[in-house]
């Protein structure tokens, strides 16, 4: 485990990098004692330098939960991060504003109940749901070229960027198949001149069921002693790869039983 200064460094670095959307040489390779205990302690420092800037935590995220983002990735875990009030986007999205963006296609859950691990069930965790809605997540590196391991996601806040929600439905008004999300299907469509990336997936690609997701979430939150909030939005990981993106690209999520969801990216 690092020092408290050596910690300190890269959250400095990080913060920087977020600020001015610059990338940074891979961390698991320019400080090599880092390892994932201090990469999410790294990650708790980031995000309360951004609330203490102004910002609100309004949820997590859970990476690499599919099988095809832990492939594309080159890791064999799942992660987590933090969402803030300025990820929350409708519309457009700025390219320049981020360093490396892709998208994924995801099932976003806002809690009506407390969630707190460890001892989490997929059915406790399904009956704390309120409200469910299609989402698009814009992940992005500030590590250069995305060569990341487990330790430089993490540490990066999971890779955050930005988050696109649809329309959000009651759990309880979806029909009986759709309500632990494994059936629920994407069409993943981003295009801009002549370019077309088309991808296909289901809830069932994430940990099998993003309600089982959920349950990860809250269990490995609650060992560090945080309680997932009623009112708060979680993000359940990708039905698909990522997307990479570039200016005038226009990117649709078309969800079966829930509301899709659309965003341009502007220069």
């Amino acid at each position: 485990m690092s020092t408290d200064g050596a910690l300190a460094a890269v959250v400095e670095d990080l913060v920087v990098a977020h600020r001015t959307a610059t990338a940074l040489p891979p961390l698991s390779r320019s400080r090599p004692g880092l390892d994932l205990v201090d990469a999410y302690r790294i990650q708790q420092q980031l995000v309360a330098r951004w609330v203490a800037d102004g910002d609100a935590v309004r949820g997590h995220k859970i990476g690499l939960a599919s099988e095809a983002m832990q492939q594309q990735m080159g890791v064999d875990e799942p992660d987590f991060g933090h969402l803030t009030q300025r990820m929350f986007r409708t519309g457009t999205l700025s390219r320049r504003q981020l360093v490396a963006p892709r998208v994924e296609p995801e099932l976003a859950v806002v809690l009506g109940e407390p969630l707190r691990g460890p001892g989490v069930t997929v059915a406790e965790a399904t009956a704390a749901v309120a409200e469910v809605a299609a989402a698009l997540e814009v992940v992005d590196s500030r590590i250069a070229d995305w060569d990341v391991t487990i330790v430089d996601t993490v540490a990066d806040n999971a890779s955050s960027g930005a988050v696109f929600l649809g329309p959000s439905v009651p759990l309880h008004g979806l029909g009986p198949r759709a309500r632990d999300l494994t059936t629920i299907s994407v069409r993943l469509e981003v295009s801009s001149d002549g370019r077309t990336v088309v991808e296909h997936g289901t809830g069932a690609a994430v940990l099998g069921s993003p309600m089982r997701a959920l349950a990860w979430l809250a269990n490995t939150l609650g060992r560090l002693g945080v309680t997932l909030e009623p009112g708060h939005c979680v993000l359940t990981g990708s039905f698909t790869r990522s997307v990479a993106l570039q200016a005038g690209d226009r990117v649709v999520a078309t969800f079966s039983d829930v509301a899709g969801v659309a965003f341009d990216v502007t220069a």
